[in-house]
């Protein structure tokens, strides 16, 4: 009968689960010391020939293999180059009675960590076996900060002193501390993801990643590879295997954003996985167990997604153990001063200037609008008022048109002269056209419909530097 890989801590978040390393000799007595020495810390498996071995990583997920060199069939160095075509990633040390160069040689060129010469030490063995698990661990924590690195986050803190934020913070401190599965709703910019991470930082998980992933940026043919990741060779362009967001957030936290996007065949999947506690890449057949905290969000009412048939109701029900809706910033108006402030702030630190609180005029048309972006929204505003402006403070004129000229401004308009208000007016459309441009001079002149070297003059009259919107170019 195949060795099986004793049940796991299904991932509750009472604790981590232990790598699993696989012993292969076909003595027994040397496999009961291997146990006796590594059952502690580690799950460990045992079989007594390579075959057996090859079956157990076809079927199931190991982190180590402990290889004889001398084994009935197959020897070890046969079964490691399999072993290697099976997972890339498992490290192998051999077990050899004789120390040789030759043997070194060969396992090292067919990728084993290391090998070990019997008779061992206690102490040997196990310093041999933390090195080859930290290498092991190594490629997850490597691709989970290139993956870090490479994104931006959207802001830094939560900001808000509404009674409606006040009752999320004490929820986010009370869920935060167990291991359930949560639902955030809210409008598009209210800062879901922002909440999400406030969860793993306070939780028990902090010290592990926090990978977030959104189906709906995720062409629907690369979501399953994307999330559960693939093996070399599964499909056309896989060049080599890949973890999926699953294996980089394991220990840790999975944010799923725009959930409702996710199509129906891989709702079927993530139920799976909720249920099971375990995952398949793409083209490997074998589940690979998982301890992850999922913690999903949505723009959109999943009830009337089930309802309309595009949200399986058994997912639902699975991911919404505990609900927290984040407010649209249109009603908590309050924040909105105190979000204004840390905006600025924050890009003063990063533009390396000294901009003070908005004019009076400008922070009353800030309160006033409605926000249809929310939090996100407000961002990028203050953040372009910042670029925008050299010294001093934010006016009214600094913020985008349909601030500035609102219904609840046409008095103050009305009464300046009309080059003044012209003027103003044209300068809101070119900072509008440049954005949408990303600060591309010639491209806004033809769109605009004027001479390149016109809008070069009235940049220079109002002080914009093209460059600084969204890192445009002065082409």
């Amino acid at each position: 009968m195949a060795a099986q890989v004793r049940p796991i801590d299904p991932g509750d978040g009472s604790r981590a689960l232990r790598p699993v390393i696989l012993v292969v000799d076909d003595e027994p007595g040397l496999r009961e010391s291997f146990r006796l020495i590594l059952d502690d810390e580690y799950e460990v498996v045992d079989v007594p020939d390579g075959g057996a071995a090859l079956d157990v990583l076809r079927s199931s997920q190991v982190d180590l293999v402990l290889l004889d060199i001398r084994l009935p069939g197959m020897d070890g160095i046969e079964v490691l180059e399999r072993i290697k075509a099976i997972d890339e990633a498992v490290e192998v040390i051999l077990v050899t009675a004789v120390k040789t160069v030759r043997t070194a040689v060969a396992a090292m060129k067919l990728g084993a960590f290391d090998y070990l010469t019997k008779p061992f030490e206690e102490d040997e063995l196990l310093s041999l076996v933390r090195r080859a698990l930290e290498r092991r661990s190594l490629e997850r924590e490597v691709v989970y900060l290139r993956a870090e690195l490479e994104r931006r986050h959207d802001f830094d803190e939560i900001v808000g002193q509404h009674l409606e934020m006040q009752k999320l913070y004490r929820l986010v401190t009370h869920v935060a501390r167990t291991p359930t599965t949560v639902l955030i709703t809210g409008e598009s910019g209210t800062g879901k993801e922002l909440i999400a991470r406030a969860i793993h930082r306070q939780s028990p998980r902090r010290d592990k990643p926090f990978v977030a992933v959104n189906p709906a940026a995720i062409a629907e043919t690369l979501m399953e590879s994307e999330l559960f990741g693939h093996e070399k060779g599964a499909f056309t362009g896989a060049f080599q295997r890949k973890l999926g967001k699953f294996e980089l957030a394991q220990g840790g936290t999975l944010f799923l954003d725009e959930i409702a996007t996710l199509r129906p065949e891989l709702q079927a999947k993530l139920l799976r996985v909720l249920q099971e506690r375990e995952i398949e890449r793409v083209g490997a057949g074998r589940a690979i167990k998982i301890d992850v905290r999922i913690i999903a969000a949505t723009n959109v009412d999943l009830t009337e997604a089930v309802s309309a048939g595009t949200f399986r109701d058994d997912l639902y029900y699975r991911l919404n153990v505990v609900h927290l809706a984040v407010p649209p910033l249109r009603e908590r108006r309050e924040d909105i001063p105190l979000l204004v402030g840390h905006f600025i702030h924050r890009y003063n630190h990063e533009f390396r200037k000294h901009i003070e609180t908005p004019t009076a005029e400008a922070l009353d048309a800030l309160c006033a609008y409605h926000w249809p972006g929310n939090v996100r929204e407000l961002q990028n505003v203050i953040e372009r008022a910042v670029v925008l402006v050299d010294a001093g403070t934010i006016g009214l004129d600094d913020l985008p048109l349909e601030l500035s000229v609102g219904a609840s401004r046409a008095e103050a308009h009305d009464a300046m002269p009309l080059n003044e208000a012209s003027d103003r007016f044209e300068r809101q459309i070119v900072v509008r056209m440049l954005d949408r441009v990303e600060g591309n001079v010639s491209e806004a002149a033809r769109l605009l419909g004027i001479h390149r070297n016109s809008l070069k003059a009235k940049l220079a009259r109002w002080k914009i530097r093209a460059r600084d919107l969204r890192g445009g170019s002065a082409q």
